[in-house]
């Protein structure tokens, strides 16, 4: 090995960068797989699937339009049986209504499902507590970058919803270049910062096409 490079870098020809992209989707499949391990041991530590605890998760959250089977179904992007299967057990298992006056069917959690939902909202902990270590201005970066990867990949299909900042028709990318809070929210007239972005927002409406 060549002292201050890496193996797998030796092999390339003199002037060729390494495929940072292909490193990069590497690298995000590596966090994706350690968030994957956080949800199945929370998940199975309280005895519900990694579906089901999604579905608890996002009827924690969701305002009442969003928590039916046919929008989760879409949230989580998974099949409608799916969602439907893990609501059955979620109802069984008393953590689950059915709103009876509703004409949509909305689900809401039960006192019990509440607390469920509470004691596993943390379920993602290790790996913020990595993220706690890092500097600030890096994450903010990273943020932009990765809100930037999603709405492409909804633009292409491979995400079905996406309810960012970047992708709503109210949002104003460095509208104060010149600020610490160089966004633009026009919908509550406010400025943002990078941190401050959000990646499901209840009052997004999506840009045209």
């Amino acid at each position: 090995m060549t002292e201050g490079l890496p193996d797998d870098e030796l092999a390339l020809p003199a002037g060729v960068p390494p495929d940072v992209d292909a490193k990069l989707a590497a690298a995000l499949e590596r966090v994706g797989q350690a968030l994957r391990v956080q949800m199945w041991d929370t998940a199975k530590e309280h005895g519900v699937s990694p579906t089901q605890l999604q579905v608890l998760l996002r009827l924690a959250t969701d305002p009442p339009e969003r928590r039916r089977i046919g929008v989760l179904a879409g949230e989580l992007d998974v099949t409608h049986p799916t969602v439907s299967d893990a609501v059955a057990v979620l109802r069984r298992k008393g953590l689950v209504d059915r709103d009876p006056a509703s004409r949509k069917a909305t689900l809401s959690l039960s006192p019990r499902g509440r607390a469920l939902a509470d004691r596993v909202a943390d379920w993602d902990q290790r790996t913020r507590e990595q993220l706690a270590h890092l500097p600030a201005g890096d994450k903010q970066a990273t943020l932009r970058l990765l809100l930037d990867l999603i709405a492409g990949l909804q633009r292409s299909g491979a995400i079905t919803v996406a309810r960012m900042c970047v992708t709503c028709r109210f949002f104003r990318r460095d509208a104060h270049p010149l600020s610490a809070r160089p966004h633009h929210c026009a919908l509550v007239d406010a400025p943002m910062a990078g941190g401050e972005l959000r990646i499901d927002c209840a009052e997004h409406e999506p840009r045209a096409a």
